[in-house]
């Protein structure tokens, strides 16, 4: 079996990430024995949904979500200046354009002013 079949078997959940990160990853006894299981029910002509179904016992599918991949989130990202921008979660509902370019307007000017050393304006 070749590292990108185990790489995609990890990716799809059959099997859990390997120990360690990086070039320290490293695989188990468990693991070697997940792959012999997944090798014989492909032989056995089960597809790769089915397989995880047995493995797992997971319905709908359940992608991989170890501690080293957190769950993906949608965000909007406003820039304001460089380095900075504004982060909106995808649950909350944007303001309207111009109340939202009233907003980074307002952004803008007190970082200006810090980088400059001059007085905050009063909001």
């Amino acid at each position: 079996m070749s590292r990108r079949t185990v790489r995609y078997y990890v990716q799809e959940g059959l099997i859990p990430a390997p120990l360690g990160l990086g070039r320290g990853g490293h695989y188990t006894e468990g693991h070697l024995e997940t792959l012999l299981r997944v090798k014989q029910m492909q032989e056995e002509g089960l597809p790769l949904v089915e397989i995880r179904e047995r493995l797992t016992g997971a319905r709908p599918l359940i992608k991989n979500t170890s501690a080293a991949q957190p769950p993906r989130q949608l965000w909007t990202r406003i820039p304001v200046l460089p380095g900075l921008e504004i982060h909106v979660s995808h649950d909350l509902k944007l303001p309207a354009p111009q109340k939202l370019q009233e907003i980074v307007a307002l952004c803008r000017q007190q970082f200006r002013a810090r980088r400059n050393g001059e007085e905050e304006p009063d909001v």
